[in-house]
C-alpha cells in the first residue's frame, strides 16, 4: 500500500514555544491513522502545520510524491489536502447548500455542481436540509456538513481533528463508518482524536504524541495490547 502522505522532520513553534518536534509519519492510501495524545500534545498543531497555516515550520510535506510544505494553505487544498477543523462550525446565516458550495468555489461551475452532489450521496440527511440555515442544524449534522465542504475537492488525504469533540455516541459511530467508507474508496485519513476508543477501533496504525514529539508508531492492535503506552502520555501531559 502507497503512503498518500508523508511527514519528514516537522518542527514548528507557536507563541516562541515549539510544539512539534522533529514530526515523521506517514498517511498510506486508503488507510485511516489515528493521532493520540492528550490536550495539548500538539495533535491540533500538527494539523495546523500541515494545512501550511503556521509560519516558519520546518521539515518535509509530501502528497504522492510531491513536496507542498512550501504551498500556501489554498495550494495544498488544490493538490488534494483537505481538513475537517474541530468544533464542527459552519458559516453563519446561510444555507447548508451554500456551506458546502463555499468550498467548491475554486472549481467550474458544472464541476462544483457535480460534486457538490457527489458530496451530499453521503449524507442523505443533510440533502433534506440543504435549504436550511446551517447554524440550526444539530452538532452531528454540522459536522456532515464539514466533512461534506472536505470531499468536494475529491481529497488524497483527510485530516479529521477531534470527530466526536461534543458528540452523543451514536452519532460518533454514524461518523465514524462514514470515515470507514470515505478511506475504502482510496482516501488517505489523518484522525486526530482525543477518544482512544473511537480513534483505534476505525485505525489500522497509530501515533502517540507528547508535547510535541512522537512516543509510540505502530499498530493500533499495539495500543489496545498494552494501553500503558497511552495511560503514560496522558499522565505526562497532564503534569506539564
Amino acid at each position: 500500500m502507497s503512503n498518500v502522505l508523508e511527514v519528514r522532520g516537522l518542527t514548528a513553534q507557536r507563541g516562541g514555544r515549539t510544539v512539534l518536534n522533529g514530526v515523521d509519519l506517514v498517511v498510506p492510501a486508503g488507510s485511516i491513522v489515528a493521532m493520540l495524545g492528550a490536550n495539548g500534545a500538539g495533535k491540533s498543531s500538527l494539523v495546523m502545520t500541515l494545512a501550511g497555516l503556521i509560519d516558519g515550520a520546518k521539515g518535509e510535506v509530501s502528497l504522492e510524491g510531491k513536496r507542498i510544505d512550501g504551498l500556501t494553505p489554498l495550494e495544498r487544498r488544490r493538490a488534494g489536502l483537505a481538513i475537517v477543523a474541530e468544533g464542527h462550525q459552519v458559516l453563519p446565516g446561510v444555507t447548508v447548500h451554500d456551506n458546502i458550495a463555499a468550498a467548491a468555489l475554486s472549481l467550474p461551475r458544472a464541476l462544483a455542481a457535480e460534486r457538490i452532489e457527489e458530496a451530499v450521496e453521503m449524507f442523505p440527511e443533510l440533502r433534506e436540509r440543504m435549504s436550511v440555515e446551517a447554524q440550526r442544524l444539530s452538532g452531528g449534522q454540522k459536522q456532515m456538513v464539514n466533512i461534506a465542504q472536505a470531499l468536494v475537492i475529491r481529497p488524497k488525504v483527510l485530516l479529521v481533528d477531534e470527530l466526536s469533540l461534543g458528540l452523543a455516541p451514536a452519532v460518533v459511530q454514524r461518523l465514524g463508518n462514514m470515515l470507514r467508507d470515505i478511506a475504502a474508496q482510496g482516501v488517505g485519513v489523518l484522525l486526530i482524536e482525543q477518544f482512544t476508543t473511537l480513534a483505534l477501533s476505525l485505525a489500522q496504525t497509530a501515533y502517540v504524541m507528547e508535547r510535541g514529539n512522537l512516543i509510540f508508531s505502530g499498530t493500533s492492535q499495539a495500543l489496545r495490547d498494552d494501553p500503558s503506552i497511552l495511560h503514560g502520555a496522558y499522565l505526562a501531559s497532564g503534569t506539564h
